[in-house]
């Protein structure tokens, strides 16, 4: 046990020590620790092996919840008002556009059954939050007008829908069904109508509670971090989206407490950073590098398809009949980074009974490792020389507005 517990505190010591010199290269600290993870696998030269990949999938759902949780939190309820529109509708249609996308491209070019390649599609389709403001942080871009609000919403509002049709696509293609029928209506009612009623449910009564009881300041983040948890595993035992329940959990507490908020966030930031990290460097030592070679050309295509076909036209068809400029549009599907939450999907279909098996997974860690290093290098550049970034004289905003304080992560 001691000598876990040095080797755990250690990693988590080193890496976050080494954060500000990656974060001088520019490149996107994510990395950093999905590197960590295979440096100590089987591979490298910390020659673990790790290929539990229903272990990784029951304790990476709960580091989800948790950073689903701190996102929420996170989310100023004004900025919802403003943005809910475009939004919403990137969460839904522009997932399901995504993964139709990406799936017809795969169809397309290769000989893969339509089911598996919109499964694999569905997995790559939502964006990640934490990947994508901790670069906007970390570059300190100051987005203009409706892009950052909409952009920040878009990503902890897709993951659940990116989840239901995994779990649904999943479904199909372990069957060998061919067509959709009532009972996914039904499923996808009762994952989203579930997950709004016990996440608006559960974050007004956590906040009348801590408005309300008298317990030590340190207490109270222990309280709603529990009380999130509690929402998440209650609303996915009764067949809901546990995801969407914890993160409007968030929404509502931030918005609603009056008791120590700043507190309660910060304690639920340092939590959503060990979840990360510890999520990342478990998703690194899943993969083997020997074996990940041979699928570098199939995962950089498909990248290749989302990164430039998919989102991009996604993201145009969600947002122009919401009277968002070219400039704007371009923007918000180039920004659109793969982070911890495909590679976390793409372990479902390698666990289910199914045809799906591990070279699934590589294909998908390709995918997000090339976002992360492509989009994420170039974030900076993208929002200067398309006028988004409002710390920049020499471009105006692209929507033609002055620059508004955003709400930070």
């Amino acid at each position: 046990m001691e000598a876990f517990l040095i080797a755990a505190s250690a990693l988590v010591f080193c890496g976050i020590l080494l954060t500000p010199l990656v974060a001088k290269t520019g490149a996107p600290l994510l990395l950093l620790f999905l590197g960590i993870g295979m440096l100590l696998g089987e591979d490298g030269p910390g020659q673990l092996k790790f290929d539990n990949f229903e272990w990784a999938y029951q304790v990476g759902g709960i580091a989800l919840a948790v950073i689903l949780f701190s996102g929420g939190l996170d989310t100023n309820i004004r900025d919802l008002k403003r943005a809910w529109s475009p939004a919403l509708s990137l969460a839904t249609l522009g997932v399901c556009l995504t993964t139709a996308i990406v799936g017809g491209l795969i169809t397309l070019f290769t000989d893969h059954p339509l089911a598996t390649a919109l499964l694999l599609g569905a997995v790559v389709a939502s964006t990640d939050a934490a990947a994508t403001f901790m670069l906007l942080n970390q570059r300190a871009i100051h987005l203009t007008g409706r892009v950052k609000e909409t952009i920040l919403i878009e990503s902890g509002l897709n993951d659940p829908f990116a989840i239901f049709l995994t779990v649904l696509f999943v479904g199909i293609v372990d069957s060998g069904a061919e067509s959709l029928g009532w009972s996914t209506a039904v499923l996808f009612v009762s994952q989203i109508g579930l997950g709004v009623s016990f996440g608006v449910a559960g974050g007004l009564a956590l906040a009348w509670l801590v408005n309300r009881i008298e317990l030590q300041t340190g207490l109270f983040p222990v309280l709603v971090l529990a009380g999130g948890l509690l929402m998440y595993s209650l609303t996915a035992w009764m067949g809901g989206s546990g995801y969407l329940a914890i993160y409007l959990c968030g929404i509502l507490i931030s918005a609603r407490s009056k008791g120590p908020i700043e507190r309660i966030m910060n304690f639920q930031h340092a939590m959503a950073w060990l979840c990360q990290i510890g999520l990342f460097v478990m998703l690194g030592l899943l993969v083997t590098p020997r074996t990940l070679m041979a699928d570098l050309p199939a995962g950089l295509e498909v990248a290749a398809g989302m990164m430039f076909i998919a989102r991009p036209l996604a993201v145009m068809a969600c947002l122009a009949p919401l009277k968002f400029s070219l400039r704007e549009q371009l923007f918000i599907g180039w920004v659109g980074l793969r982070g911890a939450v495909p590679i976390f999907l793409a372990i479902i279909p390698v666990i289910s009974p199914g045809p799906v098996t591990v070279r699934f997974f590589n294909i998908v860690f390709i995918v997000v490792i090339a976002s992360l290093t492509l989009q994420g290098w170039t974030l900076t550049f993208a929002a200067r020389k398309l006028g988004v970034d409002g710390s920049s004289k020499t471009t105006p905003p692209a929507d033609g507005s002055s620059s508004e304080a955003a709400h930070a992560e």
